[in-house]
């Protein structure tokens, strides 16, 4: 299961799952790395034990903060390598997008329930338990303190739903591939 987190985070950055494709982005990309380290210390039994040393210190060096109990689907993909912070209690999708200075958070209760295939801009904080519906894009500096639908783009401060067109334009590379004669 890890190694298959692993493979589809890999397939968002290059769109490839081969090893020239993991040593290129794991040595060039911090937030694949911080991706790798994180989805190993998420893992349970003795990957858990291992990889955590190195977690934790990832997580201090890039400035991204995602706990190992976070729910975080197939694809996670970190732009420009954070910095980023997500509550514990936040629930990622597949195909999730998530840009420098966003911050995931809650005061009292459950933080953001974000769908399938959703694009978070730079410099965004979604508050509280707000849930992001499947396709939406959420445009840079926005604050999210109210639902936002499938498939809209909302953005601002607050952020309003702008439109409905041309929903998950930024998702590029989904997991799984539609192409199966990817390595």
């Amino acid at each position: 299961m890890v190694i298959q987190l692993i493979k589809s985070d890999l397939f968002r950055y290059s769109g490839r799952t081969d090893w020239r494709a993991f040593i290129r982005h794991y040595f060039c990309n911090r937030g694949f790395r911080f991706s790798c380290w994180f989805r190993l210390a998420s893992a349970a039994g003795i990957w858990r034990k291992l990889a955590y040393p190195m977690y934790v210190w990832q997580k201090r060096s890039s400035g991204i903060i995602i706990s190992p109990r976070t729910s975080v689907g197939y694809g996670l993909y970190i732009g420009h390598g954070g910095p980023l912070i997500i509550n514990s209690s936040a629930r990622l999708g597949n195909n999730v997008n998530l840009s420098p200075y966003t911050i995931i958070g809650a005061n009292n209760g459950a933080a953001a329930i974000i769908g399938d295939n959703v694009y978070i801009g730079p410099n965004c904080n979604l508050i509280e338990n707000v849930c992001i519906g499947d396709n939406a894009t959420i445009g840079a500096g926005s604050v999210i303190t109210k639902n936002i639908p499938a498939n809209a783009t909302a953005a601002g401060n607050y952020a309003k739903v702008l439109n409905y067109q041309n929903p998950g334009r930024f998702i590029h590379n989904r997991w799984p591939p539609m192409n199966t004669h990817d390595t």
